[in-house]
């Protein structure tokens, strides 16, 4: 999703990005690149005990973070945004010093720090943290009420960073193995996170509960939501086996949500036949309400699309099929295996969450109501697409590329399933994707290389083309009689995509360079462009 950029200017850096001259600063390379201070330590484990006081939009606690010593160094670099303060951090019992950059700190570890060595720093903070403007895409703490005055808070942090709201390696490269999450709030309340609920403390005016995440957890997928739910429970019949689905939800919406979630096991069929087994078994399933739109927390999708289909009652694809479904509870349970599971190293390639994730949109109505249903969908997004800027962005400085990593990501991967012309090989490249880098981050060149040896095609120029540049493939072509002549423009160096044509019920392959070719085709007058294909076709006489 779209989002701010918060950050305190240090040292202004100018980079070029796509022939146009980007400002970032050093917070920028901080936050973004894997610096020396990150690279030493290897994250195993974090304990996360959060106090929430919403009359006073104040939170605190500590994070107990345990790591593994891959390379000697004694300076730890961990990030806690403003206006959230350190109040301290010890290992071993003894208080350390550290220094500070913006929102990254730098901690001088005096235990000398031995290759192997299992090892844990505590940090204590508190304050009040960033209040979420227009969640999810300028995150933070969401701090609302409901119909009856009782707090509904939620927290939601992509692109933002968790560092907003909890001390942590903020970098999408090393995600922690493993994770417990302690929330305390008022006793007329419920705290609702990641994974699943091992137990509850009363105290005399709080609750405290115990969440606790046994697979592996990106940052910003970490969450907590707070308000005076309700619940109830199902088993699903998954390819793993029973699993477990919880729903949390305000007492006023139960029914609607009875009714409006009966959607979650048919997105689990759909996407475990495409993708296989949903990826966090041991975690379960949740869908939970917020106050904002909605979000992809692993184990623990945040719900807020109003109880009705499509994305806010209205149709992304134009087509009609995007009101058959509910847009947030597909999307964003679709990122259970593409940014949950199959997780980006840098921004830079956020188009592997959402590239795939807006083409399991499709995916679903494939598997619900078939390849017309799925193929007008996916083409009628095409009219979100801006072609303003390359979908992959620049590296090194937590910045995405377009937005069009959406829907031209999933127009793209669309294409590349009719050039297969075998969908079950597809079905199982889908499948294997997910097997090959189960619970892993990634770079763009692993998942490219995967689908270049996987389909058998050298997909170098395809991927450069729809990825690299906001150039679309167009098809010159003109007819005379029965002969084609055509070519490509607007394609990188050795593009040479085929291109499917239809004449009457007659299926046709054109192989375009951008040399003009001329093909002899009985009535070519009669020629449509398969509309599958990402491209434009453009008849010169």
């Amino acid at each position: 999703m779209k989002y701010s950029r918060f950050c305190i200017l240090l040292l202004s850096v100018l980079l070029a990005h796509n022939g146009h001259a980007q400002l970032f600063t050093q917070q920028d390379s901080l936050r973004g690149s894997i610096t020396p201070e990150r690279a030493w330590w290897d994250l195993t484990f974090y304990d996360l005990q959060l106090k929430v006081d919403p009359d006073n939009k104040f939170i605190e606690g500590s994070n107990l973070v345990r790591y593994k010593v891959l390379k000697p160094s004694q300076l730890m670099q961990i990030d806690l945004q403003q206006p959230m303060k350190i109040l301290s951090i010890f290992q071993d019992g003894k208080p350390l010093s550290y220094t500070t950059k913006g929102y990254s700190h730098f901690i001088s570890l005096d235990k000398p720090q031995q290759v192997g060595d299992l090892n844990e720093i505590l940090i204590n903070y508190s304050g009040n943290p960033r209040e979420a403007i227009r969640a999810p895409w300028d995150g933070g703490f969401s701090w609302r009420e409901d119909s009856n005055g009782k707090p509904f808070v939620a927290t939601s942090c992509q692109g933002l960073g968790a560092s907003s709201w909890w001390p942590n390696k903020d970098h999408m490269y090393d995600e922690v193995d493993s994770m417990a999450i302690r929330v305390t709030v008022p006793k007329d309340l419920v705290a609702v996170a990641n994974g699943k609920l091992k137990q509850v403390h009363e105290q005399e005016d709080s609750k405290t509960y115990d969440w606790y995440v046994a697979n592996p957890i990106n940052n910003y997928g970490v969450n907590v939501n707070i308000a005076d739910y309700t619940s109830y429970e199902e088993t699903y019949a998954g390819e793993k086996g029973p699993l477990e689905i919880s729903y949390y939800v305000l007492k006023e919406n139960l029914e609607k949500a009875k009714e409006q979630f009966k959607q979650v096991p048919l997105m689990l069929e759909a996407f475990e036949y495409w993708f296989g087994p949903y990826p966090f078994y041991e975690d379960s399933y949740k869908l939970v309400e917020v106050p904002y739109l909605g979000m992809e927390h692993q184990s623990s999708i945040t719900y807020g699309n109003k109880y009705q289909n499509g994305y806010l009652g209205y149709d992304l694809s134009g087509s009609g099929w995007g009101m058959t479904f509910d847009f947030i509870i597909i999307h964003e349970s679709g990122h259970e295996w593409f940014a949950n599971s199959i997780t980006y190293k840098d921004m830079a390639d956020m188009w592997v969450h959402e590239g795939f994730t807006a083409y399991s949109e499709n995916l679903y109505l494939d598997y619900h109501e078939g390849k017309t249903a799925s193929s007008e969908y996916v083409v009628g997004t095409r009219r979100n697409i801006r072609n303003d800027r390359p979908v992959i962005g620049p590296y090194g400085v937590n910045k995405s590329g377009s937005g069009d990593m959406y829907y031209k990501g999933a127009n793209m991967l669309h294409t590349l399933r009719q050039l297969l012309e075998d969908d079950d090989k597809w079905r199982g490249i889908l499948r294997g994707l997910n097997s090959e880098f189960y619970h892993q981050t990634v770079t763009t060149d692993q998942i490219e290389n995967y689908l270049s040896e996987h389909t058998g095609i050298d997909l170098t120029a395809f991927f450069n083309q729809y990825l690299r540049t906001n150039k679309i493939p167009t098809l010159l072509y003109k007819i005379e009689e029965d002969t084609i002549t055509y070519r490509y423009t607007d394609v990188v160096p050795d593009f040479d995509m085929p291109v499917r044509i239809f004449i009457g019920d007659t299926t046709h392959w054109l192989f375009p360079t951008t040399d003009w070719k001329n093909d002899k085709l009985s009535k070519a007058a009669q020629m449509v462009v398969d509309k599958n294909l990402y491209i434009k076709a453009k008849r010169l006489n």
